[in-house]
């Protein structure tokens, strides 16, 4: 039997009816599941499985094991993190480099441009222009100019309208800040990068999808020769997974 043909493990197959339930209910995220007797009956399995399930489903960031009398399991909000641990495993077993974070964002970047700039709502392109403007008030602030920075990706990411490109996106950027990769953007560069992603808006501003995935696609270019440049034996460095 190969692994695509072994059954999958009866706790595996409860946190899947867990979610399918959160999803009929309609549960929205601070809700309590049902006690644990009554989710012992409901599915049928020993509290030792239940128990695995929930804590499966906790890692993968849709529930939180509120502890105590009157705790349980409490419906959240799954993000990227889950997405990043899984992504990162996966490549430091292949020995996969960094660059390889580097080369898929400037991929997917200049499409989710594009995107964007067909579909973002006003209130996120005035959202876009608020943060070029902190990120001018962040210049001499290398920690408050990067935390801008990734806001305005985010912003274009989720203003694609696709949530996988979302998510991608925030699980590689996870993947970068955890490993703490110690890039740093000297002055000159990042006023090169204010000016471009202002640029970037104004095309999403005025739906011009062509300028706004060239502009992307011309500052993930920057980057990518930028990084080549100064930070060569750190791209060539293989994904670590970290906490």
């Amino acid at each position: 039997m190969t692994a695509l043909e072994r059954p999958k493990k009866t706790a595996l197959l409860v946190a899947q009816r867990i979610v399918e339930d959160i999803n009929a209910r309609g549960n929205q995220v601070g809700d309590r599941l049902p006690p644990e007797k009554a989710m012992l009956e409901d599915y049928d399995v020993g509290r030792g499985t239940l128990r695995e399930s929930l804590r499966f489903l906790e890692l993968q960031g849709v529930i939180t094991l509120k502890p105590g009398p009157s705790g349980g399991p409490i419906v959240q909000q799954p993000d990227s993190s889950a997405l990043a641990t899984s992504l990162s495993l996966l490549l430091q077993f292949q020995q996969a480099p960094f660059q390889t974070v580097i080369e898929t964002r400037a991929a997917l970047e200049p499409h989710m441009a594009r995107l964007a700039a067909q579909r973002m709502s006003e209130e996120d392109v005035a959202k876009l222009f608020e943060i070029v403007e902190l990120e001018r008030q962040n210049l001499d602030d290398h920690a408050g100019f990067l935390s801008q920075t990734r806001r305005f990706h985010a912003t274009v990411a989720e203003g694609s309208g696709n949530l996988i490109f979302a998510a991608l996106f925030n699980a590689l950027f996870d993947i970068l800040d955890g490993a703490a990769v110690g890039i740093e953007y000297p002055p000159k560069q990042r006023r090169l990068t204010v000016d471009i992603q202002s640029e970037i808006a104004t095309a999403i501003s005025e739906h011009d999808a062509d300028r706004a995935e060239e502009l992307m696609a011309t500052q993930m270019q920057a980057l990518a020769a930028y990084t080549q440049k100064n930070y060569a034996k750190v791209l060539a460095a293989p994904v670590m997974w970290k906490m």
